[in-house]
C-alpha cells in the first residue's frame, strides 16, 4: 500500500506534518533514522506507518510500561494489530501473547528496555522477522540528558544479536545538538537520515511567576483558567505531592496525587482516571507524564522548579498536543535551587556529569530571572537560531512593565556581600541591607559594616527579585552548599565602578501580590464549530468510552469532534474527510455519530446545503514547505484571490488560510484590496456585532448575497475578531 493512502485509512490524515514523510520514506527503504520532534509533532506515526507496510513485525522499545497499553489500545482502535510485552502480565497471558508474536498476529509489539536481553526474548526475536527496532524516547540512552536509563544501554546489544539487520529508527522530544550526536553513537545507527523538526510549540504560553503565596496564585489560577480542563502540577517531592492534593480537594478542586513511593496498582489507578478524565488535576513528581499521550491537556504547572531546562522542556511539553492553546506556568523561588543543588551534591555521579548538571540548573535559572522573550530562551538551548526577538506569546513578551534602572541598587548589594566577606547567603545579606537587628546579625557583628541599613526602605521580597536577577546576570554566585553563600565574580566590578547599567522591570520590583494570570490567547479559538453539536458528540464519546474502558481521545480527539459540528457530514464520504477519521473509526463509530449529527440538523433546522466540504488537499511534500512564499508572491503581483486561486490550484479559502500564515511570518497583507465595495466591511461587522462569530452561515444569511463567505472571512481576520470580542 502508498504510504498516503495508509496515512488516510489508519490514521485518518490527508497530509504528513513536518518531516514525518522523510523519515518513513526513510525507513521504507531500509535505513536507519532518528527524529527529533516537539511533542505533538507526530513522532509515533513515523514508526508506526512504516511498521503497517513492512513485511515482519516492529519491536518498539518504550521505557514506561503504563504507556504501552495506552499506545496499544489507540493502535488496534485504528485497526492497526498490536500488543506489549512486560511485566504486568501472568505468565498464561505472556505464553499466549509469544505464540501470537510466533504466527505473526501482530505488526508492532512495545517491549519495555528491561526485557530485551532476556533469555525468553531474545530466543523469541531470533526466530521471528524483525523488519524494524523502533526506540521512543530515544534521549534516555545518553548519560548527559536529564532522563538517563542505564537499560537503554542494552538495546545495542539487542540489536547486534539479531540474525538478521533491522532498520533502526530513534525519537526525542529533547535532544540538544550534543545529546543528539550521543544517540547516534551510542545506538549505533549506520549513516542515519536525521531530521530536527525544531523545539518551537507555538501554541504553547510561557510564564515564570513569582510570588510568596503559591497555593492562593494557584488557587485563582484554577478559578479563572481553563475550569474543568484537564491539567497537570508537578511538585519536587512526594510530600509536596500529598499536601497540595490534599489542600485542593478541601477546596473542592477535582484533583488526584501520582509519585514513585505509591504502590504500582494506585498510580496506574490514578493516572487512568486522569486520562479518562475522571479527575480534572493531577499533581504528581516528575515519575509521572514521559510518553503520556493524552492531547487536550490545556495547562502545565511547575509548582517548584525542575531540575534542568530539559526537564522542564519536556514536562511543560506534555500541554496542548492537540495543537490548541495551552499553557506553562513555572513558580519559582531562591529556595528551589538550593534543594536543586542539594540533589546534584547527594549524588554519585563523576565530577564531569555533575559539573553539566550545575550548569543545566544555572541555564534554568537564568531562564526564570530573564527579561527576554522566554520562548526563545527556550529555542537557544537546543540550539535553535532565534528569528524574532519576541514571541507574543510569552509572559515576558506580553508584559506591559517599563525596564528601569537598579544599577545603584545593584551597587549596594554587591558592595555588601563584598562587606560581609563573602560568608554569608540571600537571607543574612538581605537581613543586613535592611538594618535588621535579629540575634545572628547582632552576634556576627554585622550592624558595624557601612553597608548595614542602607536600603531599609525595600521590601525583603524586592532584594530578592534583585539579588536572584543578578545571580542570572552572572553577576553574583550562589554556592552549591546545603546553606548556600553569595559570592562576587569576575564581573561584579564591572557593575560596582559603574562601566555596565542594571536594568529590571519595574511591577516585580514593586508588589508580587499584583502578578496576574493571563487568559487565553484569542488567537487560536475557532469562530465556526456549533459548540451544542461539540457537546452531543462529546456526549456519546464519553459513552462509547464508557463502554470500551477507553480514553475519550482514543475514539476521536476534540478536533475531530469541532470539525464534525462545523461541516455536519452525514454520510461516509463526508465523515471519513473529517481529520483524524480512518475506515476502521468510521465503520467502529460512524453510524451512531452520522445519527447524532443527523437528528441535531433535522431538530433545529439547520440546512447543510451551502456548508462547504472539507477541502480535499494534496499531501505536503517535506519541500513544499514555501507553499505560502508562493502564495504571498501572486499576492504581490497584485492578482485577485480568485486570479491566485487558479494560479495556485487551490480554493479561495485555501488562499486566504495562506495569507493569514504569511501574517503570522510578518509579512504584510492589505485585506481592504479583497473587499470590492468599502461599505461591505461596515455591513458584515454590524451584523457580526448582532449576532456574535458563532456560526458563519447565520452572518451569511443575515446579508445580501453579494457579500460573499470570504468577504466574511477577510472582515473577521482583518478586523482580528474573536469569539470574546464582540457581543451576541
Amino acid at each position: 500500500m502508498e504510504v498516503h493512502k495508509a496515512l488516510k485509512k489508519y490514521f485518518g490524515y490527508d497530509q504528513f506534518k513536518k518531516g514525518q514523510e522523510r523519515l518513513i520514506k526513510g525507513t521504507l527503504n531500509g535505513k536507519d533514522v532518528l527524529g527529533v520532534m516537539p511533542t505533538g509533532g507526530g513522532k509515533s506515526l513515523c514508526y508506526q506507518l512504516p511498521a503497517i507496510l513492512m513485511e515482519g513485525i516492529t519491536i518498539v522499545i518504550s521505557p514506561l510500561i503504563s504507556l504501552m497499553k495506552d499506545q496499544v489500545d489507540s493502535l488496534i482502535e485504528m485497526g492497526i494489530p498490536a500488543t506489549y510485552i512486560n511485566s504486568t502480565l501472568s505468565q498464561k497471558e505472556l505464553n499466549i501473547r509469544l505464540d501470537n508474536i510466533k504466527k505473526y498476529k501482530y505488526k508492532i509489539i512495545y517491549v519495555a528496555p528491561e526485557r530485551l536481553n532476556t533469555y525468553i526474548f531474545l530466543n523469541l526475536a531470533r526466530n521471528i522477522k524483525i523488519s524494524m527496532v523502533a526506540i521512543d524516547e530515544a534521549h534516555c540512552i545518553s548519560q548527559w540528558g536529564h532522563d538517563f536509563r542505564p537499560s537503554y544501554l542494552e538495546i545495542p546489544k539487542f540489536i547486534n544479536s539479531l540474525d538478521r539487520e533491522p532498520a533502526v529508527s530513534a525519537y526525542t522530544a529533547t535532544a540538544t545538538k550534543v545529546i543528539v550526536e550521543e544517540i547516534k553513537t551510542l545506538i549505533g545507527l549506520k549513516d542515519p537520515i536525521v531530521s530536527v523538526i525544531g523545539f518551537d510549540r507555538p501554541n504553547l504560553f510561557y510564564q515564570v511567576v513569582k510570588v510568596n503565596d503559591r497555593f492562593k496564585y494557584l488557587r485563582d489560577y484554577l478559578d479563572n483558567n481553563f475550569q474543568g480542563k484537564p491539567g497537570i502540577i508537578y511538585c519536587s517531592t512526594r510530600k509536596t505531592v500529598e499536601s497540595l492534593t490534599k489542600r485542593l480537594i478541601e477546596k473542592g478542586i477535582s484533583a488526584i496525587g501520582y509519585h514513585g513511593g505509591m504502590d504500582a496498582d494506585t498510580r496506574q489507578k490514578n493516572q487512568d482516571n486522569f486520562i479518562h478524565n475522571r479527575v480534572q488535576v493531577i499533581v504528581a513528581t516528575n515519575a509521572f507524564g514521559l510518553g503520556i499521550d493524552k492531547p487536550d491537556v490545556r495547562f502545565v504547572i511547575h509548582y517548584n522548579m525542575p531540575q534542568n531546562m530539559e526537564a522542564y522542556y519536556q514536562e511543560a511539553g506534555r500541554a496542548g498536543r492537540d495543537g490548541q492553546p495551552s499553557e506553562c506556568i513555572l513558580f519559582y523561588s531562591p529556595g528551589d535551587i538550593v534543594k536543586q543543588k542539594l540533589l546534584i551534591q547527594k549524588s554519585t555521579y563523576s565530577s564531569k556529569r555533575e559539573k553539566m548538571l550545575y550548569e543545566n540548573l544555572q541555564y534554568l535559572i537564568d531562564y526564570c530571572n530573564t527579561n527576554d522573550c522566554l520562548r526563545n530562551s527556550i529555542l537557544s538551548y537546543f540550539g535553535e537560531e532565534i528569528q524574532d526577538n519576541r514571541c507574543n506569546n510569552c509572559g515576558n513578551c506580553l508584559s506591559e512593565s517599563e525596564m528601569v534602572d537598579i544599577t545603584i541598587e545593584a551597587q549596594k548589594i554587591l558592595s555588601c556581600i563584598y562587606r560581609v566577606k563573602e560568608r554569608f547567603g540571600v537571607t543574612v545579606v538581605v537581613q543586613v541591607l535592611r538594618g535588621s537587628r535579629n540575634k545572628r546579625i547582632l552576634q556576627s557583628d554585622l550592624t558595624k559594616i557601612s553597608t548595614y541599613g542602607i536600603m531599609k526602605e525595600y521590601k525583603e521580597d524586592v532584594l530578592k527579585e534583585i539579588i536572584m536577577t543578578l545571580i542570572s546576570m552572572d553577576y553574583i554566585h550562589m554556592t552549591a552548599d546545603k546553606y548556600p553563600v553569595l559570592k562576587l565574580t569576575s564581573l561584579s566590578g564591572r557593575v560596582l565602578k559603574g562601566e555596565v547599567k542594571v536594568y529590571h522591570k519595574k511591577d516585580l520590583l514593586e508588589s508580587k501580590s499584583k502578578t496576574k494570570t493571563r487568559k487565553v490567547s484569542a488567537d487560536y479559538i475557532e469562530i465556526n464549530y456549533n459548540s451544542d453539536l461539540f457537546e452531543k458528540l462529546r456526549e456519546l464519546r464519553y459513552e462509547l468510552a464508557r463502554e470500551k474502558n477507553l480514553a475519550p481521545f482514543m475514539i476521536f480527539h476534540d478536533s475531530s469532534l469541532k470539525e464534525m459540528a462545523t461541516y455536519f457530514p452525514q454520510d461516509k464520504e463526508s465523515f471519513m474527510n473529517i481529520k483524524g477519521i480512518g475506515l476502521r473509526k468510521y465503520e467502529s463509530y460512524g453510524k451512531r455519530f452520522i445519527e447524532i449529527i443527523r437528528n441535531y440538523c433535522e431538530e433545529k433546522e439547520i440546512d447543510t446545503s451551502n456548508i462547504e466540504v472539507i477541502e480535499k488537499k494534496d499531501p505536503i511534500k517535506d519541500n513544499d514547505i514555501d507553499r505560502y512564499q508562493l502564495t504571498y508572491e501572486c499576492y504581490l503581483e497584485g492578482l485577485a484571490l480568485q486570479e491566485i486561486a487558479d494560479k495556485r490550484g487551490y480554493t479561495v479559502s485555501t488562499i486566504i488560510r495562506h495569507l493569514e500564515k504569511c501574517i503570522e511570518r510578518g509579512q504584510m497583507i492589505d485585506w481592504s484590496s479583497f473587499i470590492d465595495d468599502s461599505t461591505k466591511e461596515e455591513r458584515i461587522l454590524k451584523v457580526i456585532e448582532e449576532v456574535g462569530l458563532q456560526r458563519l452561515r447565520l452572518i451569511k444569511d443575515m446579508l445580501p448575497d453579494d457579500i460573499s463567505y470570504e468577504d466574511i472571512r477577510i472582515t473577521i481576520i482583518k478586523n482580528r475578531l474573536n469569539k470574546g470580542a464582540v457581543s451576541k
